[in-house]
């Protein structure tokens, strides 16, 4: 057993990371026993684990914060939240960054155990593989984001839980959503 789980989201731009992270997060607290899920953002978009919960109640003024929010990759924010990932205690962690395979990810993802790939562009799937396999993360889940879906799909639970999710969209609940659901199970599986 690894004494932390740290899991990062990752995969190309506009794929619903950090709504899949909220579902997840949901998900997760409705295990009986499960740990809680603790979220790094790790990402200077500006949309912060407060972005979903505003969002459900007011898009407008989650959009508006996010751009005040948001930054670029500095070298300082990334060995914070580099720092962040190594130090992290928590049983469960949650790392969400940013939609590039770039030094600046590679940096905060290092200290990271597993990761989940989601995609809403296939081709861009195999460019994330590669990188993570390069900085030697478990590659757990890799999830196709069908926003014009109208079902999540699990093609695969093992070795590694493959399949679809459809509509992640911003200031939805997705916690109910099969393909999270297995993903949340997955993940208090690996505590």
């Amino acid at each position: 057993m690894l004494k932390s789980v740290k899991v990062v989201l990752c995969g190309p731009p506009q794929s619903g990371k950090s709504c899949l992270r909220e579902g997840l997060k949901q998900a997760i607290r409705q295990i009986p026993d499960a740990p809680y899920p603790f979220v790094i953002t790790a990402n200077p978009d500006g949309e912060g684990s407060w972005f979903s919960e505003t969002a459900q109640r007011n898009l407008e003024e989650a959009k508006q914060y996010k751009k005040a929010y948001k930054t670029n990759f500095t070298p300082e924010f990334v060995r914070v939240r580099a720092e962040w990932v190594k130090n992290c205690p928590e049983p469960l962690i949650l790392v969400d960054v940013g939609g590039k395979t770039t030094d600046e990810n590679k940096l905060i993802m290092q200290h990271a155990t597993h990761v989940i790939i989601l995609s809403g562009d296939k081709s861009k799937v195999k460019d994330w593989e590669n990188f993570c396999i390069n900085i030697k993360l478990r590659i757990i889940a890799i999830i196709h984001s069908d926003y014009y879906g109208e079902c999540d799909r699990i093609e695969s639970q093992s070795p590694i839980l493959t399949g679809s999710i459809h509509r992640l969209q911003r200031g939805e609940d997705v916690s109910e959503r099969p393909m999270v659901k297995a993903l949340a199970r997955l993940l208090v599986g690996l505590i």
